[in-house]
């Protein structure tokens, strides 16, 4: 069964759903995206072949991780 929601949904283009989601990200409006892999055919390697590369073009989604723990991954201050 399927939730209907009143989420977001982002469809079209590889670039024009780029787009959309780099405007969320650049304005603060999202912090984080939750990708329905039941509902896009074939799974998500459209979606990381496609969509990803646009957006870590646009600085909305990273390269690469610079820390080693989940704590540096997100920012967050080492505990005392």
């Amino acid at each position: 069964m399927i939730e209907a929601t009143g989420r977001q949904s982002f469809i079209g283009t590889p670039a024009a759903v780029a787009e959309e989601m780099d405007t969320f990200v650049q304005t603060d409006a999202a912090d984080g995206f939750i990708l329905v892999p039941h509902l896009t055919p074939g799974g998500l390697d459209d979606f990381v072949e496609r969509v990803v590369p646009l957006l870590q073009e646009r600085g909305s989604f990273r390269t690469r991780y610079t820390g080693s723990t989940l704590r540096a991954h997100l920012g967050l201050a080492q505990p005392s």
